[in-house]
């Protein structure tokens, strides 16, 4: 197996040199491939009860949608970890209110989004240190 790779450079070396010179007329660009941006689209966010979680301020960076009705507890299991520190910015569906919790099990300070909300720089706006621990996110 080790003289497959000189067999196939050899072979590949020698076809290039038995290539004629290419003229002026010969001279055509590579193929060109193009990545374009698709767009999903879930028909449960045509019902307008959702809210998107931005991981930087002004709705920048990675983002993660959450379709409602949903009640979340805890953001302490799991990959919900790392969605509690990143949530930096949320925009709120037209048919959705959202609240979110200073601590776990829906306790203590809370801060409501209404519908059609848009708020961008979160840690400094929220009173509970900037921290998510909960949220419950209902539909109209």
């Amino acid at each position: 197996m080790k003289y497959a790779l000189p067999l196939v450079l050899a072979a590949t070396l020698a076809g290039c040199a038995s290539s004629p010179p290419q003229t002026v007329a010969d001279n055509q660009p590579d193929p060109t491939i193009l990545l374009v941006p698709v767009q999903v689209t879930d028909p449960a966010l045509a019902s307008g009860c959702w809210a998107q979680f931005y991981s930087q301020r002004n709705f920048q960076g990675e983002m993660v949608t959450l379709v409602g009705p949903a009640l979340i507890q805890t953001l302490d299991k799991g990959t919900a970890r790392q969605l509690k520190r990143d949530i930096d910015s949320v925009s709120v569906g037209p048919k959705a209110n959202l609240e979110v919790f200073e601590n776990s099990m829906f306790r203590d300070k809370t801060m409501t989004f209404p519908a059609n909300s848009r708020v961008g720089g979160l840690m400094t706006r929220l009173s509970f240190r900037g921290r998510i621990e909960a949220l419950r996110l209902t539909c109209s």
